[in-house]
């Protein structure tokens, strides 16, 4: 016998939101928390929102990644965080681990050869170091010759850089080519961005 689904309250529902985020071992989807709760996709995403205006100047976050959501610590509780629970800081990361966080962050899907290409260097360490942080991961393989691997982000990369989202990436601003190379103005912006 199917117990008939009880109404939910636009407040229960974002209690019940809260308290499934908060269980959770990972991320989830919108479509997950629907069938949990017998409610539609957008009434979950309607909630969402909400939960996610209510947690700002708080110590919780919501991080949505590639459909996903998952309930975080906000960026500024970190160093408190990993204190409390007696982790080391976050290791640093070179300056050929950003270079190529950055190329996966705004090309993602990328292959290591369109990586290698952009960069100008093989890639290879970089990356194994990447995935070994779980700041990347492997998310297919391209359709070409070879049918390379696709790296994209996590969400961890994006905690460890105190994203919430792809989309509070800062705009990709490409500076204008002279004759097909940077001018030493436009290269020095470029190495301070």
């Amino acid at each position: 016998m199917s117990e008939t689904p009880k109404i939910i309250t636009p407040t229960e529902l974002i209690n019940l939101l809260e308290a499934l985020l908060f269980v959770a071992s990972n991320s989830t989807s919108a479509v997950q928390l629907a069938a949990a709760l017998q409610v539609s996709v957008k009434e979950v995403e309607d909630g969402l929102a909400v939960l996610e205006a209510q947690y700002v100047n708080r110590g919780l976050r919501l991080q949505r990644h590639l459909g996903r959501v998952q309930l975080t610590t906000a960026p500024e509780t970190a160093l408190y965080v990993e204190r409390y629970l007696g982790l080391e800081a976050n290791t640093r990361l070179s300056r050929a681990a950003l270079e190529t966080m950055a190329i996966i962050a705004y090309q993602q899907p990328v292959t290591r050869p369109e990586i290698d290409a952009i960069r100008g260097v093989n890639s290879d360490g970089v990356l194994k170091s990447l995935l070994s942080k779980g700041l990347i991961q492997e998310t297919g393989r391209a359709e070409k010759a070879g049918r390379p691997i696709l790296y994209a982000t996590t969400p961890d990369f994006l905690s460890h850089f105190g994203l919430n989202s792809l989309t509070e990436l800062p705009p990709l601003n490409e500076p204008p080519l002279t004759n097909g190379t940077h001018t030493s103005t436009e290269a020095n912006g470029l190495l301070k961005e």
